[in-house]
């Protein structure tokens, strides 16, 4: 099931370019959530999809940059990196040999 499912699921990696956003506005430091900002940088584990199909979706993290931003649309972007979980799977399979 989840070899059917890997092409869409690499898709969401692309979720993690608005991560870039916080590069132009970025999240005032005096703001809550910076720990899970810095997960963000998770975001370089989607570049195995390249080689392992379906662990794009890892790129997702890299939304979290911009977790609590105080711009409200620019937080829901930082919601959408949780989506990173999808390409967990993929990539634990690639590691332990699955």
């Amino acid at each position: 099931m989840l070899e059917t499912i890997a092409p869409v699921a690499g898709l969401l990696g692309l979720l993690g370019l608005a991560g870039l956003a916080g590069i132009r506005n970025p999240v005032d430091k005096a703001r809550p959530g910076g720990a899970i900002r810095l997960m963000g940088l998770l975001g370089f584990a989607g570049l195995a999809g390249f080689w392992i199909p379906g662990s794009g979706a890892a790129g997702a993290f890299g939304a979290l940059g911009l977790w609590n931003h105080q711009s409200p649309r620019l937080a829901q972007w930082g919601r959408l990196g949780l989506l990173g979980l999808v390409g967990v799977p993929y990539l634990a399979g690639a590691v332990l040999g699955g």
